[in-house]
């Protein structure tokens, strides 16, 4: 039983692995024997990481990325290959949020940025599309390997505001389904893609919006937990066991699922 969940010396790539889940996610799989390589943009963020896993006895190291540009993701593949010779798992947790594509409560529709709608849609979608198109093409050849995305709740119901991220993330989970299927019909059963819906986790991309200065949440904030069954907000470290599983043989006959980890908000019915 304990091998199903081994995730010794897998090789793991984490797109925007600096933000606060990533961050969380790379400690957590290093720990548990994987050799983590994080992507994204902040290089002194990236390398502390990396330096503090490290220093706990974990493989770790941080590479400058555009998850945007074909030609710095290539090269990040062929530098991960030619250290490690392998990729096992690819995390697509790279994305963000816009002001211009979001609505504010005094705002309506025709205030929505158009060209802030789409950086945020190519952002989240296209930058989960060009990471697995190129991390994939070493899958292909070992035969085996699984592919993460990150979805979101805002994919499952329409929120208020967050226009832009929605859209995204709903073209994530379809993308999922879609990659799921492709993979397994032309490539064989040993290359899964799977993606995780995180509920509302406190983070710097949302912090503002859930939270007032002095740390008690928002009318926004309160909402979601007046939404969430387990009356709190989620846990970074809570997503890990669900990756976890999704990347071990544990889950070899899951592909094309979106998990969700939301303390029961996409339940919630009234």
């Amino acid at each position: 039983m304990n091998e199903l969940f081994n995730i010794k010396d897998y090789v793991v790539v984490i797109t925007g692995g600096t933000g606060v889940l990533g961050r969380s996610i790379a400690k957590y799989l290093a720990q548990n024997g994987s050799k983590v390589i994080i992507l994204g943009r902040k290089e002194d963020v990236g390398n502390a990481i990396a330096d503090e896993i490290v220093k706990a006895g974990g493989i770790c190291e941080f590479m400058k990325t555009d998850v945007m540009c074909r030609e710095t993701v290539q090269k990040n593949c062929d530098e991960i290959m030619a250290k490690y010779g392998r990729i096992d798992t690819l995390l697509n947790a790279a994305g963000g949020n816009m002001a211009g594509a979001t609505i504010g409560p005094d705002q309506n529709f025709f205030d929505l940025d158009a060209e802030q709608f789409q950086r945020v849609l190519s952002l989240n979608l296209t930058g989960t599309v060009i990471p697995t198109q190129i991390f994939l093409k070493p899958m292909t050849k070992q035969g085996r390997g699984s592919i993460i995305n990150f979805s979101s709740m805002a994919a499952f119901r329409p929120m208020t505001r967050v226009c832009g991220y929605a859209a995204a993330k709903a073209g994530i989970s379809n993308f999922t389904s879609f990659m799921a299927t492709e993979c397994a019909k032309k490539f064989g059963e040993g290359i899964r893609v799977n993606a995780i819906a995180p509920g509302f986790f406190i983070t710097e991309q949302n912090r503002a919006l859930l939270t007032n200065p002095d740390g008690t949440y928002t009318q926004r904030g309160q909402d979601v937990i007046r939404q969430t069954p387990f009356g709190r907000m989620g846990d970074p470290d809570e997503l890990c066991g669900t990756i976890h599983y999704l990347m071990s043989d544990a889950a070899k006959f899951v592909t094309g699922t979106v998990a969700v980890v939301d303390g029961g908000f996409n339940a919630f019915a009234m």
